[in-house]
């Protein structure tokens, strides 16, 4: 079954990697867009539905007590139960501090779909009563065990909703487990009303390759898991790799997902052959983004020539054997350092593009955080720059949430509103890594001016942070990618 990651969906990779590189220049960077398409629908493999392993996880803390929220949860699992196909694998646990397979019966592996389990397992929902606290890395813990024990070979799935913080474990106790979860199954995460805390969420979406987003309402969690589900069935591609290999000149200093979520993959890389592989999650048709930044030290790189700094490729495993096979052949990344200073040639727009995104996310969670700090001054300038973003890339989704917040104060400026809810900057917070396609213009560019290129700077070298001195990303950049901090404020994102 070797080729059946190529018959199952069509792969094409396009670099974008600007060659030209200044004398002082610290880091080059690489832009990768991935495009995966349904094969042609008379040639092998096509229609072929990959087996399929499914988990859901539902929270029955104590804080879901309150009045109709688990039996809205419940109508949600079960609704999400009666979305799968017949022979899915699947099984359904109730977490609170520890976590219990309330289906199957013995709570040993996940079993096969039909309509007798189905009807088995909502009824087992429908007993769950709340209790105790949260620890989502018992139940991350439980669901791996789950996967494991079914040994399938194919797309493994996890839902998860939480109404609460992660308040009986450590940070560094969650981080363990979604280390030892990675590349074992991807996990779509809720976070219910508001009580939840968006980093959380975002931490475990981003290790297992999944969405995190907010349901305020929980009458509305129905509807998101059956949308859910419905994608998940989309997927025919269990598990891709962007493989990596440098010349001795270069080093690896970050990978990132930068589109249609932003995501950063460096803590995920695998040692693979010569190179490097970095897990990409399980895959649907469409079109995903990856900016790869290799680090160099200028007095090694030689002026003025042609210099081979990577070599890229894309792999998926082997269905049923050993070992993972190349999707495509492989791209070089070749770059060439110029005997001119930084700003004396015009940066890339792609590159620029991607990076005032992720600024406008940085500031969406620093406006978040100031205002859970009570700095609601930083809070309102950390909107007004975030706006200001959002403007000039013709971002019109993300301006229309960060509007939803905001109101004007007497001098007509926009402030962040003072009866906003907590709920509500909490979903800021958790929207701000969705970027959709961020090739070109934005899926919802409206009237804003896309963002084309940068004014060369001033010809002194690269610009640094005044707080960690690290080199910045582009030249007017607001925000540190090593430190996190606003370079005009020191606030936070």
């Amino acid at each position: 079954m070797g080729d059946a990651p190529r018959a199952a969906l069509d792969f094409t990779m396009e670099l974008h990697a600007p060659g030209d590189l200044s004398r002082d220049a610290e880091r080059a960077d690489a832009l990768i867009t991935v495009h995966a398409r349904p094969p042609d629908p008379a040639g092998p493999g096509a229609g072929s539905t990959p087996p399929s392993a499914e988990v859901l996880l539902m929270d029955r803390s104590l804080s879901m007590s309150g009045p109709g929220r688990l039996d809205e949860a419940k109508r949600a699992v079960c609704a999400a139960i009666d979305t799968l196909r017949d022979g899915t694998l699947f099984a359904v646990v109730a977490g609170d501090h520890e976590a219990t397979v309330v289906h199957p019966p013995d709570g040993r592996r996940p079993l096969p779909a039909d309509e007798a389990r189905r009807r088995e397992a909502k009824a087992a929902v429908h007993a769950v009563r709340a209790q105790g606290g949260t620890r989502i890395g018992s139940w991350l813990e439980c669901a791996r065990g789950l996967f494991d024990a079914a040994a399938v070979d194919g797309v493994r799935h996890a839902v998860l909703y939480t109404d609460g913080k992660d308040e009986h474990e450590t940070r560094e106790q969650l981080d363990a487990v979604l280390d030892s979860c990675t590349d074992r199954f991807v996990c779509d995460v809720r976070g219910l009303g508001g009580d939840w805390e968006y980093r959380e969420l975002h931490r475990i979406a981003q290790a297992l390759h999944g969405s995190s987003e907010a349901v305020l309402d929980i009458a509305d969690l129905t509807a998101d898991f059956e949308a859910l589900m419905s994608e998940a069935r989309r997927v025919v591609v269990p598990r891709v790799y962007l493989g990596l290999r440098f010349s001795e000149l270069f080093t690896l200093d970050r990978v990132r997902q930068t589109a249609p979520v932003e995501a950063d993959l460096t803590g995920q890389r695998q040692s693979y052959e010569e190179g490097f592989h970095i897990p990409l999650g399980a895959w649907s048709p469409g079109l995903r983004q990856y900016q790869v930044t290799l680090r160099l030290d200028p007095g090694r790189v030689p002026l003025d020539t042609d210099l081979r700094a990577a070599w890229i490729t894309l792999h998926a495993e082997q269905g049923g054997g050993p070992g993972r096979v190349a999707l495509l052949p492989t791209v070089p990344m070749d770059v060439r350092r110029r005997s001119v200073p930084a700003g004396a040639a015009t940066a890339s727009p792609e590159l620029t593009r991607v990076e005032r995104i992720r600024a406008l996310g940085m500031a969406m969670r620093a406006c978040t955080d100031a205002y859970a700090s009570g700095d609601l001054g930083r809070a309102d300038r950390e909107l007004r720059t975030a706006l200001d973003l959002a403007g000039e890339l013709g971002q019109t989704r993300k301006a229309a949430e960060l509007r939803a917040v905001a109101e004007r104060n007497a001098d007509g400026r926009m402030m962040v509103r003072r009866t906003v809810t907590r709920a509500e900057m909490q979903r800021l917070a958790l929207d701000s890594t969705r970027t959709g396609v961020s090739t070109g213009l934005p899926a919802d560019a409206g009237s804003g001016p896309p963002v084309d290129s940068v004014a060369a700077g001033p010809a002194d070298g690269p610009e640094r942070c005044p707080h960690c001195r690290a080199v910045l990303p582009v030249r007017g950049a607001r925000f540190c990618e090593e430190c996190g901090l606003s370079v005009d404020t020191g606030s936070g994102a």
